[in-house]
């Protein structure tokens, strides 16, 4: 087995065909379809299912791909560990983060992080907080911030702090005026939460369900983008665990929930693999920049842990 077998098989999973694989890393697909040949060949196993309509990894293939990721990454990440040991610090650092958080911190990020250390480059990657713990245990992602509702012991984590939650309704069905509301005004709602076992969605249903109450869900999403859009469309209201919905769009302004209920925001990376230079550089730095930007801006709900 060598480099280009990896190297190859994470771009061909990656492309979902040989012949978009091909025009990606300019290497003629019938090389790729020898390149993989041998490598299952050599492994005894099947990697890839080929179809008509493209690839998928088979079982195995998939953990294969995963650990060749992981590999190749590091790797890659080889010059710069030795470049960063001599003089500045410098590599390419995958940060993911949440859309409560990315919209809004991104830039102000990256301008800090390049005064910092302006030979590290950052790669941001959204996603829900499950997505990105996920990523981090496939050594996908250097770093991540996730709201957990309890903690599991497969990454390192560094909790931040405690997020309240707020009813996000659209300016044309804003529900009341006042600054709060109580749990048994918002199980009248309509409401569009997240679907499956998301931290959000957990926590909301414990709360509400430990107070006797039902929750009145008109439609599920996936994404926060697809549930956002439809609450400023006016066809439901959500929970979110922000208060200042500044940079989403046109909305309501939020209303605290009371009792409240909270997520802990924590900075999370993996316990397999030890952080480069970079991503403990950006690490230490990322923990000093939320805190600084939540006690400047005094973040709704945000209550910092020490």
């Amino acid at each position: 087995m060598q480099y280009r077998h990896l190297y190859y098989f994470v771009r061909i999973v990656e492309a979902g065909s040989f012949s978009q694989a091909a025009r990606t890393i300019h290497v003629a697909q019938p090389a790729l379809s020898q390149q993989i040949g041998e490598l299952e060949a050599s492994l005894g196993v099947a990697l890839l299912h080929r179809s008509a309509r493209g690839i998928k990894p088979t079982a195995m293939g998939r953990r294969f791909y995963e650990e060749a990721s992981a590999i190749l990454r590091r790797y890659e990440n080889l010059p710069a560990l030795v470049r960063s040991s001599i003089g500045d610090i410098e590599g390419l650092v995958n940060v993911g983060m949440p859309a409560s958080l990315s919209t809004t911190l991104v830039g102000p990020f990256i301008a800090q992080c390049r005064a910092a250390h302006p030979k590290i480059t950052l790669r941001f990657i959204d996603g829900d907080s499950e997505f990105l713990r996920e990523e981090v245990e496939k050594n996908r992602l250097d770093l991540a911030f996730a709201f957990e509702d309890e903690f599991f012991p497969v990454v390192h984590r560094q909790p931040l702090f405690q997020q309240n939650h707020y009813l996000i309704s659209s300016v044309s069905r804003a529900v009341t005026s006042a600054t709060t509301i109580s749990l048994a005004e918002v199980s009248k709602i309509p409401l569009i939460l997240p679907a499956g076992l998301n931290a959000r969605r957990v926590v909301i249903e414990r709360t509400f369900a430990e107070a006797g109450l039902t929750l009145n869900i008109a439609a599920e999403a996936v994404t926060v983008a697809s549930e956002l859009s439809a609450v400023r469309a006016g066809a439901a209201s959500t929970i979110l665990n922000l208060g200042d919905m500044t940079g989403f769009g046109d909305f309501a302004e939020p209303v605290l929930i009371e009792p409240a209920f909270y997520l802990t925001c924590c900075l999370i990376w993996s316990n397999d693999v030890s952080l480069t230079l970079a991503a403990d550089s950006v690490r230490k730095l990322l923990a000093q920049f939320i805190k600084e930007h939540i006690e400047r801006t005094k973040r709704p709900g945000a209550v910092w842990l020490a």
